[in-house]
């Protein structure tokens, strides 16, 4: 099982996967950290990631952005309105989503944002399995925490699509927060005062701001609040709308009027954005803009401030609001922690500490990939191969959510609506929801509050219609039970539904222990215990529940799927077609290059006499003719077929050239093979010249010991003769 994360942003996407006790950020096909969330079309294939954005300045009318800005809305909405600006292709509307046309392999093409964001996950799932080198079908996907019921389920369709399971759709600061806390060593106990810390993501396009509370092995979010259109992109903007004027009146030009000349403007002032986060000042230089100008600029770190001026009188709003919602003071709050790419603008740095009365801000995190990191840890968790410390994630509920249904005719005084979730309630969550009713009904899901939620999005969720229901056997009401969840990914559904009945029961009378119970015992006397008769619920049966959401009918996602199956193989058919194309070409100019060089120079020229050198010239240059002409877009069975050719006319001269070359291969390795049994003879000759030296030396040292020996004895000897002549003289005298 796949252990990945997925930061899916409005720019850019970033992959992590634990592994190695720890956690690392994927690198896409040009080792970069973060991919372009991007999808292009073009006359023969997709593009994705990378390649989308290497050709996003010249196929602008068919690459797509903003994808998790798209998700689960409809064309209406006035945050689609707002969307347009930063996008090239014209938006439709198809099987009920929001979708964009592309001309696509020659035909204009109609894709839903369901579709677009799964082409997009194809291409992470490509790119992770290209780097753990196994197949990932499971990931952790991060969304924004405003998103509604309607816009995680477009996400987790797009995922089934692309042949994804999510094993959890999780909010974006809660991911940042777990990547923060589940290294902690220090955190306090159960028992002691929680650590409350403020994370505040200033993305590409969204600010959000959550405050989340830390125990040992626990993290709680307790307030959330963000801003949509608070972002980089929203500072770039502001950067663009004044050159624009200076331009409009130096060269007469309008950069918004032109698509192409405002892509590449938006890139010059994201970088200059950048320096400028670095530096007091810095210039803007765009060549050949439009009408064959060329535009530059200089801008300083103070006129940038005024610039972003009504933009930074926001910039604590979604702090004030999350801290509201937790019902804390700044001062409550023991650390702030900054992510996001445009949490860098010192402005808006300055105004994020001054709300906070000088508290020093944290910058731990990696400002790009912490989200990423969090998904990947919450992976590691949900893994079952996986060694995770334990740490319980509990999340917020962001909009209340309440059911209404039609009122029993039996009932005339019955309430007909109630908020099931409130703002705040812990996420995951069940409620189990109780009706009495003779026959089947209908429960409709809706936003409690829909002025609050992001746009004007439908706050409609779902139709749930409960099966089975009918009077019990004396006539009266069914007790019917359902259980309503918000599940891991913040995705509402009834996900069961059972019938009651009250039956009385008896259950023993727990009773206080005393003097006279105790001499009841000591006497042999066993007490019948009391019991009272009670009324409780038992569960008699299910009850058929059938549900209408947002969610894509099994039916189209299986369409969806299979178009996707299908233009995969397109793509790497194409991708195939392409290299065979590279390879063949590459072989026309090895080759008749190869004829005329000597065969110190890797060349043919020995090999080959004058005719069969014309004759493999000729063929090269009737395949580039061909290749160049009618080859052009030709199938990869003709660029096999040709390649064949190409090689067949030139065999005899590459197989003599093979042969010597073998040859000398062979050659070679014979003489290295006698060098080595010649070393490995005079290796044995020595280790046996070594041996016989220290045998001798060994020989040599006896020796000398038993000489030694024997000089030492010999002392003794001469003083025992010595002693027997004096006693012999003494007997002869005597």
């Amino acid at each position: 099982m796949s252990v990945v994360g997925l930061d899916f942003g409005t720019q850019n996407a970033v992959i992590a996967v634990a592994r190695n006790k720890g956690v690392d950020v994927v690198t896409n096909e040009v080792s970069n950290r973060a991919t372009p969330s991007l999808v292009g079309f073009g006359p023969k294939c997709r593009f994705l990631g990378e390649a989308a954005k290497s050709l996003e300045v010249s196929n602008l009318k068919n690459t797509v952005g903003s994808l998790s800005r798209l998700a689960g809305r409809s064309l209406s909405d006035p945050d689609v309105e707002a969307e347009k600006q930063f996008l090239s292709v014209p938006l439709i509307e198809k099987d009920g989503q929001i979708g964009a046309r592309v001309k696509f392999q020659g035909k204009d093409q109609e894709f839903t944002a369901t579709q677009l964001i799964a082409m997009f996950l194809v291409k992470v799932k490509q790119t992770a399995s290209a780097e753990l080198r196994l197949p990932v079908n499971d990931l952790v996907l991060s969304c924004p925490a405003w998103y509604t019921d309607a816009q995680r389920r477009c996400i987790l369709d797009a995922a089934e699509v692309a042949g994804v399971k999510v094993l959890r759709l999780i909010n974006e600061t809660t991911a940042t927060a777990l990547g923060w806390g589940i290294t902690k060593l220090d955190l306090p106990s159960a028992e002691e005062k929680p650590r409350r810390v403020a994370f505040i993501d200033v993305g590409h396009s969204n600010y959000t701001a959550s405050i989340a509370e830390f125990k040992k092995g626990e993290l709680k979010i307790v307030g959330t609040a963000s801003d949509r259109h608070f972002g980089g992109r929203n500072f770039d903007k502001a950067i663009m709308d004044h050159f624009r004027k200076i331009w409009q009146d130096k060269h007469k030009i309008d950069i918004y009027s032109n698509d192409k000349a405002r892509v590449r403007v938006a890139a010059a002032v994201e970088k200059l954005k950048k320096v400028l986060s670095a530096n007091a000042s810095a210039p803007i230089n765009v060549e050949m803009v439009m009408n064959d100008i060329d535009v530059n600029g200089f801008l300083k770190r103070e006129e940038l401030e005024e610039l972003v001026a009504p933009l930074l009188t926001k910039a604590t709003s979604p702090i004030e609001a999350a801290l509201a919602d937790a019902k804390l003071k700044p001062e409550d709050i023991d650390s702030v922690e900054l992510v996001g790419g445009a949490s860098r603008v010192p402005a808006l740095k300055k105004a994020i500490g001054d709300f906070f009365q000088g508290k020093t801000l944290s910058y731990t995190l990696n400002a790009d990939e912490a989200i990423a990191r969090g998904c990947a840890f919450c992976c590691a968790i949900l893994s079952p191969v996986f060694r995770v410390r334990d740490f319980s994630i509990q999340d917020v509920v962001h909009h209340p959510i309440e059911f209404t249904w039609e009122k029993s005719p039996e009932i005339p005084d019955e309430d007909t609506s109630l908020t099931v979730f409130n703002k705040g309630n812990a996420l995951p969550s069940t409620k189990i929801l109780t009706f009495y009713r003779k026959q089947p009904f209908d429960l409709e899901a809706k936003y409690a509050k829909p002025e609050s939620l992001p746009g004007k999005m439908n706050p409609w969720i779902g139709r749930f219609s409960v099966k089975g229901v009918k009077p019990d056997e004396k006539g009266d009401f069914m007790i019917c039970k359902l259980k309503a969840r918000l599940n891991l990914h913040g995705v509402l559904n009834i996900e069961q539904g059972y019938y009651v009945e009250d039956q009385e029961i008896e259950e023993p009378i727990p009773e206080e222990k005393d003097a006279m119970e105790t001499d009841d015992k000591a006497n042999g006397e066993a007490k019948a215990p009391k019991t009272r008769k009670v009324k409780k619920q038992v569960r008699k049966g299910d009850l058929p529940i059938s549900a209408g959401t947002a969610s894509l009918s099994s039916e189209l996602r299986e369409q969806y799927f299979e178009f996707e199956g299908s233009m995969q193989s397109e793509d790497k058919l194409v991708a195939e077609t392409e290299d065979k194309k590279n390879e063949l070409e590459g072989d026309i100019y090895a080759i008749r290059n190869r004829l005329d060089e000597p065969y110190e120079s890797n060349g043919y020229s020995e090999f080959a006499s004058e005719e069969e050198k014309e004759k493999i010239k000729a063929k090269c240059e009737s395949l580039e003719d061909w290749l160049y002409e009618d080859g052009e877009d030709a199938t990869k069975a003709q660029y096999v077929s040709k390649h064949e050719e190409l090689r067949s006319t030139a065999a005899s001269v590459i197989q003599r050239f093979n042969e010597r070359r073998q040859a000398e291969e062979d050659e070679r390795r014979a003489k290295a093979e006698a060098e080595a049994a010649k070393k490995r003879e005079e290796e044995e000759a020595k280790k046996q010249a070594d041996a016989e030296a220290r045998a001798a030396a060994e020989a040599a040292k006896k020796l000398a010991e038993q000489r030694e020996r024997e000089a030492a004895s010999k002392p003794d000897e001469e003083m025992k003769d010595a002693a027997a002549e004096g006693e012999q003289s003494q007997e002869q005298q005597s």
